[in-house]
């Protein structure tokens, strides 16, 4: 390549996959549509390949755009970090971010805390809700930042796969009745969803028992030896344990949890650094041990 690739492309190609859409991107990077259009066509041309498969009004990307993002962010993120490396002005100001509450039992403590000693003049707003809920609200630039399950929807950026699994109570075995009493979250939630088809392709009978949009709830009723449920590997708590082929459960999917940020605000020093501990955080977080 004869050419080094240019930062502000790089910067609207990254729009443009965030919000599907070139009109969109141009107003998240303040830019006119045609300016975002000759961009792209002299980001493709340093390339020497397509980025985008135009579907109607969406753009998506092809298998070189989808390489291409995963090197952009990275790009951008080192720029954005060399710079602040120079900058002597400690940040402040504020920024809102979004978990599942359960995501926020497990991730939030480490982040919270680091991201606070390294800004301790930035005020983070932070909105429990379910998933496809956060990402709305953050597509519609109500939150700057959300921690999520990837539901398919929105431009999540995969940070941690772990695997799903069946939960029930160490010291009962709810597991054992005929109807398999469930404690699920309240739809819409890609774990209930999970279970109830994993079952039902399985022929295995089920009733929902216990349903709550709060995952304290839930674990309460599987601690309690009401229910079982689906969690993510690292949801689980003492006094859980993990259930399998051999207890008459079917196969659950693996579950991808990752960051999603709002292209109606402006990229900021604030919403970049909390975005690098979140990234961090999740990366390197341990697994709690299951009981056996």
């Amino acid at each position: 390549m004869a050419t080094s690739l240019d930062l502000d492309q790089l910067r609207t190609f990254v729009a443009i996959a965030e919000t599907g859409s070139f009109t969109k991107a141009a107003d998240a990077v303040f830019k006119t549509q045609s300016a975002v259009s000759m961009q792209m066509r002299r980001l493709e041309e340093r390339i020497g390949k397509p980025v985008f498969v135009r579907q109607g009004r969406a753009s998506r990307l092809t298998d070189d755009g989808e390489r291409l993002l995963g090197y952009a962010r990275r790009i951008i993120r080192l720029s954005d970090e060399t710079i602040a490396a120079f900058d002597e002005t400690e940040l402040s100001g504020s920024v809102r971010l979004g978990t599942p509450d359960d995501y926020a039992e497990r991730f939030l403590p480490e982040v919270l805390a680091r991201f606070s000693r390294s800004n301790p003049k930035v005020e983070v707003s932070v909105v429990c809700e379910q998933s496809l809920d956060l990402i709305r609200l953050t597509q519609g630039g109500d939150l700057d930042l959300a921690i999520v399950t990837n539901c398919g929807e929105g431009a999540v950026e995969v940070v941690r796969r772990e695997p799903l699994l069946w939960v029930s109570s160490n010291h009962h075995a709810p597991e054992d009745e005929e109807v398999l009493p469930l404690a699920l979250f309240k739809p819409p939630c890609l774990w209930r969803a999970a279970a109830m088809d994993s079952l039902t392709e399985s022929g295995r009978k089920f009733r929902v028992l216990y349903q709550s949009s709060n995952s304290t709830a839930v674990g309460a009723a599987v601690s309690a030896g009401l229910a079982v449920t689906a969690l993510a590997e690292s949801a689980l708590r003492p006094g859980m344990r993990v259930l399998g082929e051999a207890d008459g459960m079917p196969a659950l999917p693996m579950c991808e949890i990752g960051l999603i940020r709002s292209w109606n605000r402006p990229s900021s020093a604030i919403i970049d650094a909390l975005a690098d501990h979140v990234v961090s955080s999740l990366d390197n977080i341990s697994l709690p041990a299951a009981a056996a």
